[in-house]
């Protein structure tokens, strides 16, 4: 057997990870951890560092690293809880660009359909727009390299679209009825997104906020979105946190404080480290601490989400009406690594103001933690509250001596259950294949003249998308391999005028023009609109609480 030579680099890397790790351990160890927990924490260390020595010099097979690495710490991780992670350094920017309110780009919300890039809309003040890019152009070459018909992926769309501001991108597009592909040179800068999808008046007294997530500006978004309704004379007010994933747990905070008076308890934490014990008030006169709210809530609505209901519920300020909201109880700081990956840890439990953890119960079952939707489901919680059990050593009290539960989300004050009567099997497979978003895009460039004088008034209370536009539609199906289902379509035809016009809407206004039509299907938002009297009457008894204090 012939004698195996290290190479320098072979012989370099236990040294470097040797001295990397001991730093580390020395320095985390010696400030954080008490002397015995030092010990088993060097000798843990010392054994990954031997299992990767010889990994990397003596396996069989050629190995990458820092990919075997990535993949260790996921694993690891899943033993802690389901929401601290772990997020690789080719990730982290894009992870990141979602919660930071804004990006380096070109301006354009895209759509792969048919393995092509689609401009689905370019976004308002960006260089796309400014150039003349229109809803529904393909992008067939970014800076000479063929991005159609060759498996793109959306993280290829971010790596060849974002870059810093001021670089130049050459786009070669196809348009519809043009031959020749017309080129763009495109100077990047910075794209604002934001997290108020939608905002506007449902009648002369209520307004209505779609919050989609809790980014960096989403307060000022929220601050800006309350004014104008309140200009507009809004005395009574709806938050929609359905599907809200979260997100920076200070926005959701300042958005409290400007509903809730006095010196109101918003959330409190506890960690292991003392230094993340807090506790947050309302100390600033907000924009709108009277008038009645209605929060809506599902299975969706998590985090950020279930702080800011929490603080409504608690504080009896105002109606959680939906379905119970996810359940996750914990606060991660984010950290960043010398790579440019990021941990986001997990380093306190959140409580809402009566007390109560909503954290549902977790293991190191991360596939069963993944899986409560589909168990709720299968449970019928999702169409009878009768089904959702809580633990009376749970039990919490509101300001007003409601009684409220932890241990599994929020618990709305007024269920709705999910209507699944007009939605079928085929409806879904006409959105998941993108024909609907193909034909709406189509759609409106094609009769773009029909809408350049009609309000967003107008097109919700007059325009309806007619039967021969639903046969269209099933075209776009057919050429995407989607079945006709005769049964199916007939059953969810008036469904799917509704969310046809809600998409046509998106195109040619924005996504206040897709909610505000979309709504007239979602039930919660119609059983909510009719409950003002039931959030009035909190809102009331709130009131004259604080005035006998």
């Amino acid at each position: 057997m012939s004698e195996t030579k290290n190479t320098k680099s072979q012989i370099r890397l236990p040294i470097i990870l040797a001295l990397a790790i001991s730093a580390g351990i020395w320095i985390g160890a010696t400030f954080a951890e008490p002397k015995g927990n030092q010990n088993d924490l060097r000798a843990a260390l010392y054994k990954l560092q031997e299992i990767m020595t010889y990994v990397n010099r003596d396996y069989v097979d050629s190995i990458n690293s820092n990919e075997l690495i990535d993949y260790g710490i996921n694993k690891m991780l899943e033993h802690l809880d389901p929401h601290t992670s772990y997020i690789p350094a080719k990730d982290a920017s894009i992870v990141q660009s979602q919660l930071d309110g804004e990006f380096d780009g070109i301006g354009v919300e895209f759509g792969i359909i048919r393995d092509t890039i689609y401009v689905v809309a370019p976004l308002t003040g960006g260089p796309s727009e400014a150039l003349g890019i229109q809803s529904g152009d393909q992008i067939i070459k970014v800076d000479g390299e063929n991005m159609a018909g060759v498996g793109v992926t959306n993280r290829d769309v971010f790596e060849k679209l974002r870059g810093p501001k001021g670089s130049v991108v050459v786009v070669d597009m196809k348009r519809k009825n043009q031959k020749e592909l017309i080129e763009y040179k495109i100077t990047r800068d910075k794209i604002p997104q934001y997290s108020i999808n939608a905002s506007y008046m449902v009648n002369d007294e209520i307004g209505y906020i779609k919050v989609t997530r809790f980014a960096a500006t989403t307060y000022d978004e929220f601050k800006e979105a309350v004014y104008d309704l309140k200009v507009k004379g809004m005395k009574k007010l709806v938050i929609d946190l359905q599907g809200n994933p979260g997100g920076y747990m200070g926005a959701a905070i300042n958005m409290a404080d400007e509903l809730l008076g006095g010196k109101a308890l918003i959330v409190s934490q506890e960690g292991k480290v003392d230094q993340y014990n807090q506790k947050a008030f309302a100390f600033k006169p907000g924009l709108f601490e009277e008038g009645p709210i209605i929060v809506l809530v599902n299975e969706g609505s998590a985090s950020a989400s279930e702080i800011l209901a929490g603080a409504i519920q608690d504080n009896d300020r105002g109606l959680i009406v939906g379905r119970r909201s996810f359940g996750k109880g914990l606060v991660q700081m984010p950290i960043d690594l010398s790579d440019g990956a990021e941990l986001r840890l997990t380093i306190a439990r959140y409580y809402t103001p009566s007390g109560r953890s909503i954290q549902k119960p977790y293991g190191t079952d991360y596939e069963a933690y993944e899986s409560d939707f589909m168990n709720r489901y299968k449970h019928g919680e999702f169409f009878s509250s009768d089904s959702i059990k809580f633990n009376d050593s749970l039990k919490y009290e509101t300001v007003k001596g409601r009684t409220v539960y932890g241990g599994g989300g929020i618990m709305p004050d007024y269920f709705v259950p999910l209507d699944t009567t007009m939605n079928s099997a085929y409806v879904s497979r006409l959105f998941n294949s993108d024909s609907a978003r193909e034909f709406a895009l189509d759609y409106v460039n094609e009769n773009k003249s029909k809408f350049e004088d009609m309000t967003l008034e107008q097109y919700y209370s007059d325009f309806t998308v007619s039967d021969a536009m639903l046969s269209d539609l099933v075209e776009y199906g057919k050429k995407n391999k989607v079945d006709f289902d005769a049964a199916d379509f007939n059953k969810s035809k008036d469904y799917l005028r509704i969310l046809m016009k809600a998409h046509v809407g998106r195109q040619i206004y924005d996504d206040s023009a897709f909610y505000k039509v979309v709504n007239d299907i979602n039930e919660v938002y119609l059983q909510a609109i009719k409950l003002f009297d039931e959030a009035e009457k909190i809102a009331m008894a709130t009131d004259l609480h604080e005035e006998e204090e």
